[in-house]
């Protein structure tokens, strides 16, 4: 491996809007701010909407399972 060529290796603070304070290694030293963290994030928290309704084939399903084929 060459000497001198790779970056300084530190460690980084990341902020959350939240509150939460993170520390991760990057080769950036300084410190960041970001909008969500797993702490407030709607996915890790629980707080996220599931979809109920299906898709575009349970939408077509759902309207047209009373018909019946014409031959």
């Amino acid at each position: 491996m060459k000497t001198e060529i790779h970056p300084n290796y530190g460690t980084l603070t990341a902020t959350c809007s939240c509150g939460n304070t993170i520390e991760v290694g990057s080769t950036l030293v300084d410190s960041i701010h970001i909008d969500v963290c797993s702490q407030c994030h709607p996915f890790y928290t629980g707080k996220q909407k599931t979809a109920e309704t299906g898709g575009r084939i349970d939408r077509f399903n759902k309207r047209f399972s009373g018909r019946s084929a014409k031959k």
